[in-house]
């Protein structure tokens, strides 16, 4: 019979990145007020070209990975927790544009202490403005994602987006069924347990089926708004708006079929693709490729 592994308190950041300029120096800088504890940097990279993770890679206890090619961010992530032994018990996950609110590492770590069955833990996030990020969230059931995707760019206030983002839920610590993925601090016997990320989502809802799978395997995601970050984003991304819609649709359809399968579902989810596909169509019209 093979032994349980064992993890030790160690604490370990996996950021991925994809020429991610200036906003990685605030993430490395501000990481050093977000907890007390000593903590590893792997910075699993995609295939910068501007730089910024060879001149972060000089800095004290932050390595560079070259994963060789664009594995999206899954992919890279499960990469970057790879590169630690079992004595790192505690994995962050987050994008290279998040800026550490004073003591927010510290906080997620004292609510793990509170929910022992906790898989991953998530803080409050928020935009540049000020604004709350609706980052812990329902599960997209087939009803709920199809009213939020169909409906929610030209009808703002629908019943499904404010289900599927808790937007009427208060903001206290509790569980979710999934938690963003722009910021997360996994307990890595949990993240392990599920094999981490499935690499098939290049980006965009890789988080909402970890947060899935962690549930069905009897971990909690937990929402800890004690602890607070900004999420800058769109840095990577904005050069590429099209080919991001396009990943995303994809991902949204991959996760829906996962879920939905047998002759029964055929009808449906080819009806939700050819749904998807004028939505992309819509979406995408001058945008860059």
């Amino acid at each position: 019979m093979t032994e349980p592994r064992r993890y030790g308190d160690e604490l370990a950041v996996v950021t991925v990145t994809y020429s991610p300029g200036e906003t990685l120096t605030r993430f490395l800088d501000t990481l050093s007020t977000a907890t007390e504890r000593p903590v590893q940097v792997v910075m699993a990279d995609n295939g910068s070209t501007d730089g910024a993770p060879e001149r972060a890679a000089a800095r004290d206890g932050v390595r560079l990975l070259s994963t060789g090619e664009n594995l999206g961010y899954g992919g890279a992530a499960n990469r970057g927790v790879a590169e630690f032994g079992d004595e790192f018990g505690w994995v962050i996950v987050a994008n290279p544009d998040i800026e550490w609110g004073p003591g927010s590492i510290d906080e997620l770590l004292k609510a793990a202490s509170r929910w022992p069955r906790g898989g991953a833990f998530g803080p409050l996030i928020r935009e540049p403005n000020g604004d709350v990020y609706p980052s812990a969230r329902l599960l997209p059931s087939l009803g709920r994602g199809v009213g939020h995707a169909v409906v929610g760019r030209v009808w703002k206030d629908n019943p499904w987006t404010k289900a599927y983002r808790q937007s009427d839920t208060s903001v206290r610590e509790r569980t979710a069924g999934w938690l963003s993925g722009s910021c997360l601090l996994m307990r890595r016997e949990a993240f392990d347990s599920v094999d981490g990320f499935d690499p098939r989502y290049f980006m965009y809802f890789e988080d909402v089926d970890l947060g899935d799978r962690l549930g069905k395997a009897g971990w909690q995601n937990v929402y800890v708004p004690s602890a607070e970050v900004t999420h800058i984003g769109g840095h990577a991304t904005s050069k590429a708006s099209a080919k991001m819609l396009a990943a995303h649709h994809a991902s949204a359809y991959r996760y829906l079929a996962d879920r939905h399968q047998g002759p029964e579902w055929k009808p449906v989810l080819a009806a939700i693709k050819a749904g998807l596909n004028i939505r992309l169509k819509l979406e995408t019209r001058g945008s860059s490729t």
